[in-house]
């Protein structure tokens, strides 16, 4: 068994639980409050700034030009293309691009780009990859699961285009490629090692589904 794969069934049971937060299914079924899509398009946005510094780390810790250059595309196409889907509902809602930037992140969200980013700057690549992994890969399961159990979620006209580029092939192709490359990097590892690397992917999957738990209650600091 691929280290992957016994990563998906140990974190199988939270997914579900994520397929089936109301947030998610909300989206699925078009009938989501836009407040909370809101709430969670600020809170993205900032995470994402976050987030694509994980991408910059791996470049940086990467040991040969080939995985550079993959880790420099993703931070790309996080900077642009899933950011700008940000900066496009914004636009709907006469959120400016330095409104969205100015948005100051939530507890949990600031406790689960830490927790990554601790990881990333004090670990090896695999621990990089292992706690960053759970949020592209679910996100891609979301998408297919919504577009799948949910016909004409993808042509909604406001979450359809969210629907689609997490279903599509050409993001799933970015989950495949640090999947396959985990897999690489864990042939030979020792299950101590092993551990900590499950430890890590699971916990930024609970992480991942309390983000979502966050913006569908409008959870912020206390003051």
């Amino acid at each position: 068994m691929t280290f992957s794969r016994r990563l998906y069934q140990k974190a199988e049971g939270i997914w579900l639980k994520t397929h089936q937060h109301p947030f998610v299914t909300g989206i699925g079924k078009g009938d989501l409050p836009k407040e909370s899509f809101i709430r969670y398009m600020k809170q993205d946005y900032v995470f994402l700034i976050d987030y694509a510094k994980m991408f910059a780390l791996g470049a940086a810790k990467a040991k040969d030009i080939e995985t550079m250059a993959a880790f420099a595309k993703i931070l790309n196409d996080t900077l642009h293309e899933e950011m700008d889907l940000h900066r496009q509902y914004a636009e709907q809602f006469g959120i400016t691009k330095e409104q969205l930037e100015a948005v100051k992140p939530a507890p949990l969200n600031l406790a689960y780009t830490r927790y990554m980013l601790s990881a990333a700057q004090s670990g090896s690549l695999e621990e990089l990859i292992s706690a960053l992994l759970p949020c592209m890969w679910s996100y891609w399961e979301i998408g297919k699961m919504l577009k799948a159990e949910y016909p004409g979620s993808s042509e909604h006209p406001f979450y359809g285009k969210w629907v689609t580029m997490y279903a599509s092939e050409e993001f799933g192709s970015l989950a495949v490629w640090l999947i396959d490359l985990l897999d690489k990097l864990t042939e030979r590892k020792s299950e101590k090692d092993l551990a900590i690397l499950e430890e890590q992917f699971l916990t930024s999957s609970k992480l991942e589904f309390l983000f979502w738990d966050m913006v569908y209650k409008g959870e912020e600091w206390p003051v």
